[in-house]
């Protein structure tokens, strides 16, 4: 058996979030030989057990893919983190470590306050992210280019975003269809182990999505308007 910690964030309810987890790790594992046990760490990350004939190579995979709790901080490494916090002057990603984004660091992004790139790209607490250590004695970095392309093409594309957490797919996809926004969509994308993207077709404005939803999902949401 092997035992790995990965980067994904429990929060909320967290029976509701183990559950979720299973979900996702199950399946990983489709055409494996592994299976995995899943438990919730002290610092609210997925602890998994996992057993079978891939074991290691199934460990391997998903620390790569979700990351782990990172406690010593090398310089320019890139590490996989959340979102944590977003405040005027900056943002802070924990990946076992906070992390702090200065806002120096936020120029990739453009112009404004964190809390205005925040608002812009539709950054909300929970959010898996890619960041890279710039000072590690001050436990500062700055988001990867990887990561602040994928913002950038999203909001280059000709279609709204909108991203939630503390939601699940299944109860997303029900307040969209019971809301009669189901037309409006083309579809629902997993970011994180409880954060969703929902993708607006061309003519939907995704303020719109939120207005309509917002009332039946608990969680955060956040938009990300396009510059057509």
């Amino acid at each position: 058996m092997v035992t790995v910690t990965l980067l994904l964030n429990v929060y909320g309810n967290k029976e509701r979030a183990l559950h979720s987890a299973e979900v996702l790790i199950d399946n990983e594992l489709k055409e494996l030989d592994a299976s995995a046990k899943l438990s919730i760490s002290d610092d609210n990350w997925i602890i998994a057990d996992i057993s079978g004939e891939d074991s290691e190579f199934v460990s391997n995979f998903l620390m790569q893919k979700y990351g782990t709790p990172v406690k010593k901080l090398i310089k320019n490494e890139t590490y996989i983190g959340v979102i944590r916090q977003i405040h005027q002057r900056e943002m802070v990603v924990d990946i076992g470590n906070l992390i702090t984004i200065p806002q120096k660091n936020l120029a990739i992004l453009g112009s404004g306050t964190a809390e205005q790139i925040a608002t812009r790209f539709g950054i909300i607490r929970h959010l898996p992210v890619k960041i890279e250590i710039t000072d590690e004695k001050a436990r500062q970095g700055t988001f990867t280019k990887e990561q602040a392309d994928i913002w950038w093409n999203w909001k280059k594309s000709e279609q709204d975003r909108v991203i939630a957490n503390s939601v699940t797919r299944s109860e997303l996809k029900a307040a969209i269809k019971k809301t009669g926004h189901s037309r409006d969509i083309y579809g629902i994308e997993r970011l994180g182990l409880m954060e969703h993207m929902i993708t607006c077709r061309e003519n939907t404005d995704g303020p719109g999505i939120v207005a309509a939803i917002g009332r039946l999902v608990k969680g955060e949401l956040g938009v990300i308007r396009t510059e057509k």
